[in-house]
């Protein structure tokens, strides 16, 4: 069944590509996916290709970004997705007894719906919430410290048309509802983020703090966040500061400086007539440590970025490589001889021009017409062969 999509959807669709500059489009699949479950209820394939359509995709680029995170649910989800946390902590806890306990109360298993469409049960690898275990979450809202009687009001509460209030967080919506704030717009529902609050053990390190007089040195809370200009302006400042505080540099003389008694006197003395000042005594000059290399001094290629560095040892180009700077070497062939100026560039553009790049231009079908049409083809060519699987895999053991 083909899903046609409200014209909400389309001009929220147009908003959340806007957000993104023209030539970064698909980087905003993930919340149109977002949009398109809070329609649903589920990325069904429509969605997918609703996706692809805007973003100029196709239908395999979606799907494999929309079966990769599990928030997007592939099929029909219940109104209130709720999920169990089963890891070590919360399992340790009771959390398998509370998953179990809501399974048999339900009817249902693992990403499984109840029949009245209200409640979608998954268990739940961890929820990040290991100091409040076992917990379980509605629509990603947090039941903290839970046992198997109190999911089981939970649930009854939610099946009955309530909406029962989370340890920690905003007051319930449905999983549409959520749908649409993590698609990036607001919950315009009257009170929906007035409720909810931190748990204390997520504020025990603040009050250690707090008890033993621990803070950042230096740290003002009411420091205002400078805006972008005002920042670009300080930092233009200081560094019209740091140049007017270098020393003027010395200009040398264009001819030497005759002295008193008619020698030359060195570049930059006192004053004509008087005599030059003894260097000051800094010790014997330390001999150049030596490298080994035959070559001009290079700098080592600890200061060039290391995809540099790595691209030069592995394939330095002899135009621009120094052969024996340390860290690299100029390989050759088994003729000895060194690669031409430019050899690897030419190289790199005739593998370039021999294998194109695979284009996105056909969509990836959701169809199964077309495989059945390929599998009756293929099997109408081998009842014309008179071979079956096992004599053309011999026959191709022969060639």
């Amino acid at each position: 069944m083909t899903t046609t999509f409200t014209d909400e959807t389309r001009e929220r669709a147009r908003e959340i590509i806007a957000r993104y500059p023209a030539d970064r489009s698909r980087s905003a699949l993930l919340p149109l996916l977002h949009l398109v479950q809070a329609e649903e209820g589920y990325v069904s394939p429509a969605g997918v290709a609703f996706c692809a359509e805007v973003l100029g995709l196709n239908k395999a680029q979606v799907g494999a970004v929309a079966t990769f995170y599990t928030m997007y649910k592939r099929k029909p989800t219940g109104d209130f997705l709720v999920s169990v946390c089963t890891n070590t902590m919360c399992n340790v806890l009771g959390g398998q007894e509370v998953y179990d306990t809501l399974a048999e109360h339900l009817g249902v298993g693992h990403d499984e719906t109840t029949a009245d469409g209200t409640i979608t049960l998954e268990h739940a690898e961890c929820l990040a919430a290991c100091d409040y275990g076992p917990v379980m979450t509605v629509n990603y809202d947090f039941f903290d410290g839970v046992d198997a009687s109190t999911a089981v009001g939970v649930v009854d509460e939610l099946r009955a048309g309530g909406r029962p209030m989370p340890t920690r967080g905003a007051r319930l919506c449905t999983l549409k509802e959520m749908a649409v704030q993590l698609a990036g717009f607001a919950d315009e529902r009257d009170g929906a983020v007035a409720d909810g609050g931190p748990g204390e053990p997520t504020l025990r390190g603040l009050r250690l703090a707090q008890q033993h007089g621990v803070s950042v040195p230096g740290f003002d809370p009411n420091t205002p966040i400078r805006s972008k200009a005002e920042a670009d302006k300080a930092a233009a400042e200081a560094k019209a500061k740091a140049e007017a505080a270098k020393p003027a540099p010395v200009e040398a003389s264009a001819a030497p400086v005759k002295g008193g008694d008619g020698a030359s006197a060195p570049t930059g003395a006192a004053g004509v007539g008087e005599p030059a000042k003894p260097a000051e005594a800094t010790g014997p000059a330390k001999p150049a440590e030596a490298s080994g290399s035959t070559t001009r001094d290079v700098k080592a290629p600890d200061d060039k970025s290391p995809q540099v560095r790595t691209a030069e040892t592995r394939q330095p180009d002899a135009g621009t490589a120094v052969p024996d700077a340390p860290g690299t070497k100029v390989p050759a062939d088994r003729t000895g001889t060194a690669p031409e100026a430019g050899d690897a560039r030419a190289a790199e553009a005739a593998g370039v021009a021999a294998n194109a790049p695979a284009g996105d231009g056909k969509p990836a079908g959701d169809e199964a017409g077309a495989q059945e049409r390929n599998l009756t083809e293929a099997k109408a060519g081998t009842d014309a062969d008179g071979a079956g699987p096992a004599d053309a895999n011999e026959t191709g053991a022969q060639k």
